[in-house]
């Protein structure tokens, strides 16, 4: 059975709380902004958490799995 959790940065986050995630890095110019090249996770309540590339993709693959993908299955067509 799969998880509700996936690790983004030191974090546990329930995949039920996650409203977006950004598909471009954070980029804005700021000499002390350190989330720079981070990817943004919004959570409820306008929390937001930074991924690295890495957990941003890990965290779009566990979204996919939990609600059941997109696609259509093989067996469906037959």
């Amino acid at each position: 059975m799969p998880s509700i959790l996936c690790m983004v940065d030191d974090k546990h986050v329930p995949l039920y709380r996650v409203m977006w995630v950004s598909a471009v890095p954070h980029f804005c110019g700021s000499e002390d902004c350190m989330c720079e090249g981070l990817y943004e996770v919004r959570l409820e309540e306008e929390e937001s958490v930074w991924a690295r590339r890495d957990e941003r993709d890990s965290l779009l693959a566990a979204l996919e799995q939990w609600q059941g993908g997109l696609g259509v299955e093989e067996d469906e067509w037959d």
